[in-house]
């Protein structure tokens, strides 16, 4: 039996996103099989399985944000009996079951203390009797509190708790309309003023996922969205009389519709003609790095023309024995980098990061490099300490950490902590390329 839990991928990563679970419950699994997808603030990686059997538990459902050390599922050396989701569901079925046994049997025993009041009323001699019925007058005085007492006295003896809010509960409680969510998803529904009702989940039987709740966000579909066009009509209608009085000869061109975030950035909205696509984790992460990036820095483009005929000289006649001897083309990017790295002990600055109105120079070269994810985003895996290596080494990294990158084997330390980045758009034909400086 193996716990299977949250990895910490990266010194400063505290939680992660599953983004997909390659096995279901009961399904075989071999050690080091990749087992789930995690995303986090700085890389996308596929999670191997640390132990060879079958899946017995999934306990964090696909689109979930879970602390770093959070049990995620159970791999056991034996097949289990059956689904495990379907036995934490009977487990749950037999503990009600049990309350439900506890309260009848609470019920009984009042029945039966009722009954022995019962009898003992029907033995009372002929003078209690007569005092009792000289009393009734006085009792029927006090109907609606005898009824009270009994009422209370039918009740079941255990204490319940309140009911929680909708909106509050734990990871696995009910959010709102009936629909199983996520803290993550949850609050997110809140900030937004959105009805779960009115979104469609992708996740497993039906469950609404963080991904489904940005595509919402994304494509501006809110509770609020009614409102704000409601309180726009009357100004609309208005307009429209102001710009029939001015009977302008020619109509301006359609426009297209802008929204206002929260933070007061304009945005787009989808017209009905438009097709909307929602961002991915990555997309939406390496738009805000650089968005910050370009209020970090001031950015500059400067070009020169480099002459590159004895590099493809040596490129091209060692090509062969480099395909051969090293498993991959010899490309003309370890050259450049290696330029780079020898420019850098000649201009020092360009090797740094801007601190708190200082410039922090790096004694070492952690080099970036740019890797394009199939036209689905980009990372900048770093070449670390750089300046002690030679081309062959450093052909060799580049052509490692771009594989793994593709293949989201890539780790977040070897995405952090980078000194100067190389953008890499030559394989593309491109001639001049002005890219965003990758902060710190």
């Amino acid at each position: 039996m193996a716990d299977i839990t949250m990895p910490q991928l990266g010194e400063t990563v505290t939680e992660g996103t599953i983004t997909k679970w390659f096995k279901s419950v009961g399904d075989e699994i071999s050690e080091d099989e990749p087992l789930f997808e995690v995303s986090t603030d700085k890389v996308d990686s596929e999670v191997p399985s640390p132990a060879s059997g079958y899946v017995a538990e999934i306990l964090v459902e696909e689109g979930e944000t879970v602390d770093v050390g959070t049990k995620l599922a159970v791999v056991s050396s034996e097949a289990p009996s059956g689904n495990g989701k379907a036995e934490k569901k009977e487990s749950e079925d037999s503990e009600d079951k049990a309350e439900a046994a506890e309260d009848s049997e609470a019920e009984e025993d009042e029945s039966e203390d009722q009954q022995e009041d019962d009898e003992a009323a029907e033995e009372v001699p002929e003078e209690d009797q007569a005092a009792e019925e000289d009393e009734a007058p006085e009792e029927e005085a006090r109907p609606a509190k005898a009824e009270a007492e009994a009422e209370k006295a039918k009740a079941p003896t255990k204490t319940e708790a309140p009911p929680e809010p909708k909106a509050e509960g734990d990871g696995r409680g009910n959010g709102g309309g009936g629909k199983v969510l996520s803290p993550v998803v949850r609050k997110l529904i809140a900030e937004h003023d959105l009805d779960p009702d009115q979104i469609e989940g992708t996740g497993q039987g039906g469950r609404i996922t963080r991904a489904d709740v940005l595509s919402v966000i994304d494509t501006g579909k809110s509770k609020a969205a009614p409102k704000e066009q409601e309180k726009e009509k009357p100004k609309e209608k208005a307009a429209g009389r102001e710009e029939r009085r001015e009977e302008t000869p020619s109509r301006a061109a359609p426009q297209p519709a802008r929204a206002e975030r929260s933070d007061g950035a304009q945005v787009s909205k989808a017209g009905s003609d438009d097709e909307t696509v929602a961002f991915t984790n990555i997309r939406r992460r390496t738009a805000e790095h650089m968005v910050r990036s370009k209020s970090t820095s001031a950015h500059v483009l400067t070009a020169i023309e480099v002459d590159f005929e004895n590099v493809d000289g040596v490129r091209r006649a060692a090509q062969a024995e480099w395909k051969e001897r090293e498993g991959f083309t010899l490309t003309y990017l370890p050259f450049i980098s290696r330029a780079v790295i020898d420019a850098i002990e000649d201009y020092p600055h360009v090797n740094a990061s801007v601190g708190d109105d200082e410039l922090i120079v790096h004694r070492n070269v952690h080099l970036g490099i740019a890797v394009d994810l199939s036209f689905q985003g980009l990372l900048a895996p770093v070449i670390h300490d750089a300046e002690g290596k030679r081309l062959r080494a450093i052909a060799r990294e580049i052509h490692d950490l771009a594989a793994r990158a593709r293949a989201k084997k890539l780790s977040a330390d070897e995405i952090q902590g980078g000194t100067f980045t190389i953008t890499n758009p030559g394989g593309y034909g491109t001639l001049i390329t002005a890219p965003i400086i990758n902060q710190p």
